[in-house]
């Protein structure tokens, strides 16, 4: 199998015994530096991951033998299998490729690797983004001392991590105000996922905005489904036209979403209004 054609094709394309090739190429120290940073960055797929590639992955982290580009890699690669883990539980381990003993191994070891100082900055930050895809007590500091900083670099980091640590409405807005156009992008992602209310006038005007870049514009797209489902009809309905197939998509996508939030959002009210009338302490107006 070749790594840069198994890199083209979607990851439910990838041949029976990718796995294995990726975790060859990581362990193989005298492999081409480039390949094992992109066997690290495929290895995080959850079509892939296992126990024995997060343990592989967690000692590349760890050696300081390895490069920062390495290391960074094989710490972001723990994002996606962190975050599945995180939301699906382990009621049903077959939903999750990895076991709950190495989740919580990784956990722990991603806090440990995070809090040394010494790391390259590099590797302490993609440590960080990975790990907040699982979020625990110690994000939110992190997250505020990423912000506090005045290191651009960690500024990116921190508006990264906002997407998943909630608490941070306020830097979310100031952040989408910002002239580096990463910063600005995560922001638009961090508002859309946390459905920061007070964002909506400038995501709703991105949306609608010709001169839009097509990422910033995907974003928005998806952030207006999140942030005010009701009215994401009224923004995207033209971007159901739109001349880019992708945009089209998305624009449908979001409105599939919004649908569906708002069908969740009439269900807990109902919900509500049920619990009145059996309650009989319960307001009644």
């Amino acid at each position: 199998m070749d790594l840069e054609l198994i890199a083209g094709l979607p990851p439910w394309e990838w041949p029976e015994g990718t796995g294995d090739l990726l975790l060859s190429i990581i362990r193989d120290a005298g492999a081409a530096e480039s390949d094992r940073v992109l066997a690290a960055e495929l290895a995080g797929d959850v079509t892939v991951i296992s126990d024995e590639l997060v343990e592989v992955l967690l000692s590349i982290i760890r050696s300081r033998g390895e490069s920062e580009e390495l290391r960074g890699a094989a710490a972001g690669a723990l994002g996606p299998v962190s975050e599945l883990a995180d939301m699906d539980g382990f009621e049903f381990p077959d939903s999750v490729p990895v076991s709950e003993r190495v989740f919580e191994e990784t956990r722990a070891s991603l806090r440990k690797l995070y809090m040394d100082a010494d790391a390259p900055k590099g590797v302490r930050r993609r440590i960080l983004e990975a790990s907040v895809r699982a979020p625990q007590d110690w994000h939110p500091q992190a997250v505020r001392g990423a912000v506090e900083s005045g290191d651009q670099e960690w500024k990116l980091t921190a508006v990264f991590c906002m997407r998943y640590v909630p608490g941070f409405d306020e830097e979310i807005l100031e952040a989408l105000d910002s002239r580096e156009r990463d910063i600005h992008y995560q922001a638009v992602r961090a508002a859309g996922a946390r459905e920061v209310n007070a964002a909506w006038p400038y995501i709703a005007r991105l949306a609608k905005s010709a001169p839009t870049d097509k990422p910033l514009l995907l974003a928005a797209i998806e952030a207006v489904a999140t942030i005010r489902p009701a009215e994401a009809p009224r923004v995207l309905a033209d971007l159901l036209h739109h001349k880019d197939k992708d945009i089209r998509e998305a624009a449908g996508e979001a409105l599939d979403m919004a649908r569906a939030l708002e069908r969740l959002g009439d269900e807990d009210l109902d919900g509500e209004f049920d619990d009145d009338e059996d309650d009989d302490d319960g307001y009644r107006g």
